[in-house]
């Protein structure tokens, strides 16, 4: 499922493409360093959902602000979800991790349904911080 706004999203400016992430999830943490490490041409601004910025792209798009059940991709006035959210932006990023696109030929329901287990499980599979981690100043320009 996605969801498309007519206005541009708070804190976003046109062209831009966002991941919003947990914060506290160590997993969603290592997602978003692997962004930061392979997105060498800077196509993507990172926020995390308990940001203030993360908070208002959320309530812009009618998505729950207080729990966290997916990762977005916001790409201008567009956001996506599960793994559509993460085929779009694997497909922006250089080869081979492009390659992951290819994924789409599986059907949504499939690909959501293997997200799902993930993302309803992820601080029991890889740990959770008590506060969200700031960015390094080497990194701070990648956030909204």
């Amino acid at each position: 499922m996605n969801h498309t706004t007519a206005s541009t999203p708070p804190y976003m400016q046109l062209g831009d493409k966002v991941i919003l992430f947990d914060g506290v999830c160590k997993l969603c943490n290592a997602w978003s360093k692997f962004i930061m490490s392979y997105d060498t041409g800077y196509v993507f601004k990172l926020a995390s959902v308990q940001s203030k910025e993360g908070q208002a792209i959320l309530q812009h798009f009618n998505y729950p602000i207080t729990h966290f059940d997916t990762m977005l991709f916001i790409n201008e006035n567009q956001a996506f979800e599960k793994s559509t959210a993460f085929l779009n932006i694997v497909s922006l990023l250089p080869a081979p991790i492009r390659y992951l696109r290819f994924f789409r030929i599986l059907p949504r329901f499939l690909r959501d349904f293997c997200y799902d287990r993930i993302a309803l499980n992820r601080y029991w599979l890889f740990g959770k911080y008590q506060t969200c981690l700031l960015p390094t100043p080497d990194h701070e320009r990648r956030y909204l």
